[in-house]
């Protein structure tokens, strides 16, 4: 009996053209290049025009992904859409692409696991294909988190980016996404949030006033989890697929800070050629940050049919993600 999955078939991803250096930050905040660069490996990031919003991110990698799948938007079952930065709280940024791209008979919702978001976003789309539910289903991530940081706060704003990507997953026989491990910690649900908008500080003087509506990170608490679960869950995540760190062609990890990269790889044992880094170009683009990489590392020649593939993440939750893929775009 043959095993129905997912796999990937299309991918796109999309940029804003403005870019914003250390350089530039160095006169905004008090910092500099070095510090930045030190500490985080980031040296640029791209920034949304202020009347641009993540759905109009996502619908132009959603465009390029259709395009290299092969699929219309008319084909498509299902809108996915992983973001910490909607539109608006409702509708969901799913259904405002939906209806820009014409896909009129795709359900659509939103899913928000922060930087995890895309690999949550694969694991259902997935399980839709293999219980037969959908057929075709397009994942996106898509942020504008220069929205929402605080420009005045150096601890922060030096970290984040925009930008938007995206996947086609159709169902298999063979290879695809081999396995998912899934988790959260909401005891450090305190470490990295968003306080104001929601129900229980909505907009009015104080929120406004106290910042409320910008993003909020404890950044020692974060890093030591990050470094703690990018390499777990990567190990995790082999051996539900029967796999071995030795196994895998390349690692595609959360573009958040280069010595959790490193940490992570040194988990797996892998060297620098096994392991796919854009972010000096991004920052931090959260759930837009593994999609953009893999587009990226597959126009780089290191995404090829047969290869074992793990993307990882983590993310506000506290989240984190991972998932195994046998590369076999084209070959379903």
């Amino acid at each position: 009996m043959m095993v129905r999955r997912a796999t990937i078939t299309g991918l796109g991803k999309y940029v804003p053209p403005k870019v914003l250096t250390n350089k530039d930050l160095e006169k905004m905040v008090d910092t500099s290049d070095e510090w930045i660069t030190t500490r985080t490996g980031i040296k640029e990031r791209h920034i949304a025009d202020n009347d641009v919003p993540a759905s109009e991110l996502g619908l132009k990698a959603a465009r390029e992904a259709l395009q290299d799948s092969g699929l219309t938007a008319e084909e498509l079952d299902l809108i996915l859409v992983a973001t910490v930065t909607p539109d608006m709280l409702f509708p969901a940024t799913a259904c405002i692409i939906q209806e820009k791209l014409g896909a009129t008979k795709a359900a659509a919702f939103d899913l928000e696991a922060g930087c995890s978001g895309f690999i949550y976003g694969l694991s259902v789309a997935a399980s839709f294909i293999e219980s037969g539910m959908y057929e075709n289903i397009l994942v996106i991530g898509t942020e504008i988190l220069s929205k929402i940081t605080d420009w005045e706060d150096r601890s922060t704003c030096v970290l984040f980016g925009d930008g938007a990507g995206a996947a086609v997953l159709q169902p298999t026989e063979k290879g695809g996404l081999l396995a998912f491990d899934l988790g959260a910690d909401g005891s450090g649900a305190n470490t990295l949030y968003l306080p104001g908008g929601g129900s229980l500080n909505p907009a009015d003087e104080t929120t406004i006033k106290e910042k409320m509506h910008y993003l909020k990170m404890e950044g020692n608490q974060v890093f030591k989890f990050a470094v703690k679960r990018m390499g777990q869950a990567s190990l995790d995540v082999l051996k539900k697929a029967n796999l071995k760190p030795e196994d895998v062609d390349l690692l595609v990890p959360h573009q958040a800070n280069t010595r959790i990269i490193d940490a992570a790889a040194k988990r797996l044992n892998l060297g620098e050629d096994k392991v796919f880094v854009n972010l000096p170009k991004y920052g931090n683009t959260s759930s837009a940050s593994i999609p953009i990489a893999l587009v990226e590392a597959r126009e780089n020649g290191l995404v090829n049919n047969g290869d074992i593939i793990v993307l990882v993440a983590f993310g506000a939750g506290l989240t984190w993600a991972s998932t195994v893929i046998e590369w076999n775009e084209g070959e379903k």
